[in-house]
């Protein structure tokens, strides 16, 4: 509910079969519909929010020979590209299982995902080593800075 449309990207995404594909509600839930790489297995996706969320995990489904493998996260790291990727240290790194590309969420480094303003998503190969990475369905899950309750916090007396 959160994502910035306008500004979402997709680098080496597929013309027919791209990004929306796999993080649009309503699309993701058709399993006729994917999100595949194009020149090669790598796919670097940019979610810019429309306000600062708080991450604590997501799911990517997929097949179980070209789903994604490697996955990692860059918090509020803009304009980057293929070439500079590996120049920043990822704020969290997930290998798949095969459970988690039939949905089983991952939980991220919470501590890393508290003022998220964008997301980079790299997905840097897939299950089997081909030459194209399928994506089903991208869910982040979180909630907005905003909405944490500052009156369920207690406070700590000196003594």
């Amino acid at each position: 509910d959160f994502i910035d449309w306008s500004g979402v990207q997709c680098l080496n995404q597929s013309s027919t079969h791209s990004l929306p594909n796999a993080l649009k509600q309503g699309y993701r839930e058709d399993a006729g519909l994917n999100l595949e790489s194009d020149a090669d297995e790598q796919l670097l996706i940019y979610i810019p929010f429309n306000q600062v969320i708080k991450l604590h995990s997501f799911a990517i489904k997929g097949p179980e020979d070209d789903g994604p493998k490697t996955v990692k996260f860059f918090s509020n790291k803009e304009h980057m590209c293929f070439s500079n990727v590996n120049d920043f240290p990822p704020s969290d790194t997930a290998e798949l299982t095969e459970e988690n590309l039939k949905g089983k969420p991952v939980v991220l480094k919470y501590v890393k995902f508290q003022n998220v303003r964008s997301l980079t998503i790299f997905i840097e190969d897939n299950q089997s080593g081909s030459e194209v990475t399928k994506v089903q369905k991208i869910a982040l899950y979180g909630s907005t800075v905003e909405t944490t309750d500052m009156k369920g916090l207690k406070k700590i007396e000196d003594h």
